[in-house]
């Protein structure tokens, strides 16, 4: 992929942008000097613009690791060791902002992927967005959109990190296997049921109902279809290139009015004696010993900590596969104070996004759907927070999927509206008959 300095849409700042699409785009810039992660605070600041709107395409980027660590400027690409990877990623039902910390575990010697679990989703426009991420020294992570904070939660927690950064105690034994006569099943089929005399599992589902009476007036000698009257074989037709013309078919008009056509036939009804094949009834099995599951063992890579592990950064990389094009970053930042990020938003993001913003109502409004986009505003606002009930989270991916395509088609707004609502209704109501006979 071809990378080019080039303008932000309706601005005279300039931005590094994605020109193509279906391309993958590596660059990556050396640091002056490594930055120290693990004293004090430090924050990770950038801007990412989606000039064509969300599509699919990954807009994150990557802090990579001391040059000792395996990887070499010139060779960039996605396997060089990162330690931070952080930015908005969307395609199909991925869409979220990432934040992923890669630690090496001081027992196995192995660099593992911790992700921040539910992160911030992508916004979802066509404007400047600021994202930020903030380390702290007590082991807050906070993550902002826009200043904003969109998600909190803490580096050495198991319910912030999957997997956890600090390993469980104890892991099951992967050398225990399950015992060959053990018997998992809870209930069996009954050894001493017999099938009835009476059960034949040859009946079928359907028989013709022999109650039924041909409708007055069917047309018995009329097909559902004739010729087409009007139709006439082409002057260029060529029947040994073309094949011998065939008339076109056209519905019987006769039909529109009779009740049917052709040949009458009984409809088919539910056989009362029909009952499928025969299976034994389910009793409780005297030999079931419950589930099996190995027994639990020490974790040889269990390892304790007071904070992560943090390698330093030494060079920042965008390393990406992306199918959309227009894709914009500016005003990368590393810093040590949380004061100089909220300034840099102030001069350097604000600013643009007011006449993004301006410009864009605009247009809502010289297209008259002010109002109804306002409404839609709203009404997606409250849907994205009902997205994010915990005990909706099973569902989130596609509550979150309908509320999306409800956004980019405004004209079947309602329609959305209304699946979104059944899908709520319907985890509500599993929730609460889950425990029941369906």
């Amino acid at each position: 992929g071809i990378w080019e300095h080039s303008k932000s849409e309706g601005h005279d700042d300039y931005g590094l942008l994605v020109t193509e699409k279906a391309r993958k785009y590596a660059i990556v810039k050396e640091l002056e000097e490594h930055v120290n992660l693990r004293d004090g605070t430090t924050v990770l600041q950038y801007e990412a613009r989606f000039q064509n709107g969300l599509e699919c395409g990954g807009a994150y980027l990557k802090y990579l690791r001391p040059q000792e660590a395996g990887w070499k400027p010139k060779e960039f690409d996605n396997g060089s060791p990162y330690s931070i990877m952080f930015g908005p990623d969307i395609c199909g039902l991925t869409n979220k902002v990432h934040f992923i910390l890669k630690q090496k575990n001081p027992k196995s010697g192995e660099y593992v992927e911790h992700h921040l679990i539910d992160p911030p989703r992508v916004p979802s426009d066509k404007l400047s967005h600021v994202y930020t991420a903030i380390l702290k020294p007590d082991n807050e992570i906070g993550i902002l959109i826009d200043g904003e904070v969109k998600k909190k939660g803490n580096f050495l927690s198991a319910q912030d990190f999957d997997p956890p950064i600090i390993p469980a105690k104890t892991i099951p034994d992967p050398n225990e296997k399950k015992p060959e006569d053990w018997d998992d099943r809870v209930r069996i089929p009954d050894p001493n049921a017999v099938k009835p005399d009476d059960w034949d599992e040859n009946a079928p589902m359907e028989i013709e109902d022999m109650e039924a009476v041909k409708p007055e007036g069917w047309l018995d000698d009329e097909s559902e279809e004739i010729d087409d009257p009007e139709a006439t074989k082409p002057e260029d037709w060529d029947d040994e290139e073309d094949g011998v013309w065939e008339v076109p078919k056209i519905d019987n008009p006769k039909c529109q009015t009779a009740p049917g056509c052709g040949e009458w036939k009984r409809p088919m009804k539910r056989n009362p004696a029909f009952k499928g094949i025969w299976n034994p009834p389910l009793v409780d099995n005297p030999n079931y010993k419950g589930i099996w599951k190995p027994r639990d063992i020490p974790n040889p890579n269990y390892f304790e900590l007071d904070k992560p592990y943090f390698d330093p950064i030494a060079a920042i990389g965008i390393e990406i596969w992306t199918m959309q094009e227009g894709i914009l970053f500016d005003n990368i930042l590393i810093a040590k104070d949380e004061n100089v990020a909220e300034s840099y938003r102030d001069t350097t993001w604000k600013p643009k996004f007011v006449v993004e913003k301006e410009k864009q109502k605009a247009e809502e409004e010289a297209a008259g759907s002010d109002d109804l986009g306002g409404f839609q505003k709203t009404v997606f606002d409250v849907l994205y927070k009902f997205a994010d009930i915990p005990f909706l989270s099973k569902y989130k991916l596609q509550i979150l999927d309908f509320i999306e395509k409800a956004e980019k088609q405004p004209n079947l707004t309602i329609g959305v509206l209304v699946s979104i609502v059944v899908v709520i209704l319907t985890a509500i109501f599993m929730l609460i008959f889950s425990g029941k006979k369906q």
